[in-house]
């Protein structure tokens, strides 16, 4: 018996996992994506003079779990380079390092922590109490629904100091999302998943190849299995017979159908496709 047909629409990262994921439980997968690039926002585009210029997820970290599974999966860990070094640099162009020690989770920072230059004595100590208190709690300390990262840190008196120069740093870059419109519960997330919960959570990788190139395995596990990867292909709507979707229109005016179909796109451009 044939193998169930799937059709994917978005080359993105969420994409290019649900592909590979149906294409190695046996799915015929054929995958559908409107740039010449692979990755969707973290990829890479090319200039005029051929030079390749990554855009968006410059970096990961090892406490970015489902990303590193999905590079092991396709082939692309050993395209990251990680780093055990976390630099901070301040505006009048001191430096502090963040580095691990022989000691456990969750004080394998703490050593590099008490000499670090950016913050005062007063400010340490009282990132150690919330350090401490994310820890003892598991990563899951207690707090009212809607509190914001903002109204916790000040529910546990960190000084302004320490929340703009340790707290706002590390949250902003990792969540793109100001303090006052952040839930606790992920701020506190990064915190424990990356400082707290083991010793290699805060290590950073780099790609060391141009982002499009991490996605190249992802394109060869879908054709080995069968199925079929195409770049340029552009989606211009998703058509239906009564409640289910009969076939994807393409701006070339073909249609494709399958057997089941899933839409990897942002939700603007489905309600568009819809």
């Amino acid at each position: 018996m044939p193998s169930k047909s799937v059709l994917v629409i978005g080359g993105g990262l969420l994409g290019l996992a649900a592909a590979g994921a149906l294409a190695e439980a046996g799915y015929r997968v054929t995958l559908l994506e409107q740039r010449p690039h692979l990755g969707g926002r973290a990829t890479s585009y090319s200039l005029p003079d051929g030079e390749r210029v990554d855009n968006c997820q410059h970096v990961t970290m090892r406490c970015c779990t489902n990303l590193d599974h999905f590079y092991r999966r396709v082939g692309a860990a050993a395209k990251i380079r990680y780093y055990d070094r976390l630099a901070f640099a301040s505006p009048d162009s001191r430096r502090g390092i963040l580095h691990s020690s022989p000691l456990p989770a969750p004080f394998h920072l703490a050593p590099s922590f008490a000499l670090f230059p950016l913050l005062t004595w007063a400010e340490k100590r009282a990132i150690a109490r919330a350090l401490l208190t994310i820890a003892r709690a598991g990563g899951h300390p207690p707090f009212p629904a809607g509190t914001t990262m903002l109204d916790w840190l000040h529910h546990l008196r960190q000084p302004t100091g320490a929340i703009e120069r340790f707290w706002r740093v590390v949250l902003v870059s990792a969540l793109d999302e100001e303090l006052d419109r952040t839930d606790a519960r992920y701020g506190i997330d990064v915190f424990w998943k990356a400082f707290l919960s083991n010793r290699r959570g805060f290590e950073v990788g780099i790609p060391a190849v141009p982002l499009a190139d991490l996605y190249d395995g992802c394109r060869d596990a879908i054709i080995q299995q069968g199925g079929e990867v195409r770049t340029r292909a552009v989606v211009r709507a998703i058509r239906f017979s009564g409640p289910r979707v009969s076939s994807v229109a393409l701006d070339s005016g073909n249609e494709i159908t399958a057997d089941h179909y899933l839409a990897a796109v942002p939700y603007t451009a489905l309600l568009d496709l819809l």
